[in-house]
């Protein structure tokens, strides 16, 4: 089987123990660089999708239109680096979701109750993710961010440590990352066991957002999941079973997902 990998980065350690894994197994695997100016003339028989840029989704799209699969797809990439239509659909689903607001601009922020949580309506690299506690962090936004449409959300006061939930098809990984907002330097990752109904809700997130390979961020708040963000292909960094799990996943071909899920430890 041929298999293409649609990103800047094929080194990627998940992109790279996943190659490993499928070499060795007699499959052939093609980098398709994010910025080429149109697809193959001759397609691999599937593509992971790991870039998120306007070029490589173009890219994806164009493949998609000859038949054939991306994973995930152009469209569910897509549509999760919009935060304001990931809230909507959240909501819609009946999923636990940051009550979330959008904001053409942070000048509209001034009848917010704080501390508050901003981000870049559009997810991409190097974009807005803060907490806004006071009048001086209110300014320095503005000033560096003042044509951004935003979303903000309620400052929900958890742990201390993100559940990390990632998933690949129906198996669910998970750990606990120190909040964003902690100071630096943060510590290491911790392992974390997966509440069963938490995983019901991370398969159900990628049936809702038609991901395959995605990741889901949870707050824990009276012992009770709440969803801050939903991100397509993620790095799911110190996971060690998920390069087997990619692999499967990728000659099994996306897809829909099931209800059912295997906890995996790390």
């Amino acid at each position: 089987m041929r298999i293409g990998l649609l990103t800047a980065n094929p080194g990627h350690p998940l992109l790279a123990a996943t190659t490993s894994l499928l070499t060795a197994d007699g499959h052939r695997i093609e980098h398709l660089a994010p910025n080429a100016v149109a697809p193959p003339s001759d397609p691999a028989d599937i593509y992971l999708l790991k870039a998120r840029t306007p070029a490589a989704l173009a890219l994806a799209r164009a493949l998609e239109d000859t038949g054939v699969p991306v994973l995930n797809s152009a469209a569910a990439t897509e549509f999760c680096q919009d935060r304001a239509y990931m809230a909507q659909r959240a909501e819609e689903a009946g999923f636990p979701f940051a009550r979330t607001t959008v904001l053409p601009n942070p000048g509209q922020l001034d009848d917010f109750e704080r501390p508050l949580v901003v981000k870049s309506r559009h997810s991409r690299r190097g974009d807005l993710v803060t907490r806004i506690a006071d009048a001086a962090e209110l300014e320095v936004v503005r000033r560096r961010w003042f044509d951004e449409p935003i979303v903000v959300q309620d400052f929900t006061p958890g742990t201390g440590w993100d559940h990390k939930l990632w998933v690949i098809g129906d198996r669910v990984f998970a750990a606990l990352r120190q909040s964003e907002f902690a100071p630096e330097p943060r510590l290491p990752d911790r392992h974390s066991s997966i509440p069963h109904p938490w995983a019901d809700l991370a398969l159900a997130v990628g049936e809702a957002f038609d991901l395959q390979v995605y990741g889901v961020d949870i707050l824990e708040v009276a012992g009770s999941p709440l969803i801050v963000d939903v991100n397509a292909f993620p790095g799911m960094r110190g996971q060690s079973r998920a390069p087997q799990a990619l692999a499967a996943r990728v000659l099994a071909k996306p897809s829909v997902n099931t209800n059912r899920y295997e906890c995996v430890a790390s």
